[in-house]
């Protein structure tokens, strides 16, 4: 009987920009405030990155934090997948602009688009690539500058995001925490329930689209919220019973950081206690793809995971998109 090799996860890595915007900062701009956001989000504070740093800026911080933490060099990676909606540029992606920016080899280097559950989506891109034996060593970030897409005169989105970036190092080598498991999904029947309308192919940027803020992130929130709900119930669900595990099984659950009242329903669909999930959404909002990575990084740093321990992550993103992994620690 051949044991499967899991990808390990050798080292991770996280940034958050050093300028902190709280609620009652964003209530002096914006026409909300504190108690408005703070009950309806649990958000009380993001991180916004400078106006001189790029997506690739906080990917840089991010995969540099983790190289270290993998204690892998630079020329050692020979794969770079990076999740984002909030590219450099449209083209070329942000992953080539990281490799140069990490003084990589000339290495496969890509982005990923699946919106906030694309890092799940990376790993899973990752897992199936080093399984083929024709690369080692894989670098996965998720990076998000969501400020740069916000529309500032929308109340209702411009308050929910923040700019940050995760990484992990990933090989079939080594030790670390084991990727046991991966399921992704989609349905793209009703894009416009959470998109960027402007800039591509479809609706190319011209004085119209400016001037009506179609560059902009647009969210149906009331459609968004049921969605994410239901669909993170189900990915879990069908997650865990494809690996013959139970919810009873699992020691923690990161679930993607968009809204606490996502995640306190998820919790009473899943009949899971809110203490075994690991939120940290208050002090940096909805970082999109770098949400899950961030939110390892922290609970591996104040190890809230041991040896043996099973630990869910969960997501759901625009497209509509969603994506669960279990993780062994």
């Amino acid at each position: 009987m051949v044991t499967e090799k899991y990808t390990r996860i050798l080292g991770i890595g996280a940034y958050g920009p050093s300028r902190v915007v709280t609620n009652e900062q964003l209530s002096q701009t914006v026409d909300t405030s504190d108690e408005w956001i703070r009950s309806r989000t649990g958000i009380l504070e993001r991180r916004f990155g400078s106006d001189e740093q790029s997506t690739s800026d906080l990917a840089l911080e991010a995969a540099q934090k983790a190289l270290a933490h993998a204690g892998v060099l630079p020329d050692e990676i020979d794969l770079v997948l990076v999740a984002t909606i909030t590219p450099d540029m449209a083209f070329p992606s942000t992953a080539c602009v990281l490799q140069h920016k990490l003084g990589l080899r000339k290495v496969a280097c890509f982005d990923l688009e699946a919106a906030c559950s694309g890092f799940l989506y990376a790993l899973d891109v990752a897992d199936s690539m080093l399984a083929s034996g024709r690369y080692k060593k894989a670098l996965v970030v998720g990076a998000e500058k969501m400020s740069s897409i916000m529309d500032w005169e929308d109340r209702t989105t411009c308050v929910l995001f923040g700019d940050g970036a995760g990484a992990a190092v990933l090989s079939k080598e080594g030790e670390g925490p084991a990727l046991v498991g991966f399921y992704c999904g989609a349905d793209g029947s009703n894009p416009s329930l959470l998109c960027q309308p402007a800039g591509g192919s479809a609706l190319p940027a011209s004085s119209e689209t400016l001037s009506s803020r179609k560059h902009f992130l647009k969210m149906n929130g009331r459609e968004i919220f049921k969605s994410a709900v239901r669909v993170m119930e189900s990915s879990c669900r069908t997650l865990l019973e494809e690996h013959n595990l139970e919810l009873s099984d699992v020691s923690l659950i990161i679930p993607h950081q968009a809204n606490m009242r996502i995640v306190e329903s998820l919790s009473q669909r899943l009949e899971v206690p809110m203490n075994k999930f690991y939120c940290n959404l208050e002090r940096y909002g909805n970082t999109s793809a770098a949400s899950i990575p961030l939110a390892l990084n922290e609970a591996v740093q104040k190890k809230a995971l041991s040896d043996g321990d099973l630990c869910l992550l969960v997501a759901f993103g625009a497209g509509l998109t969603w994506s669960s992994t279990i993780v062994r620690f």
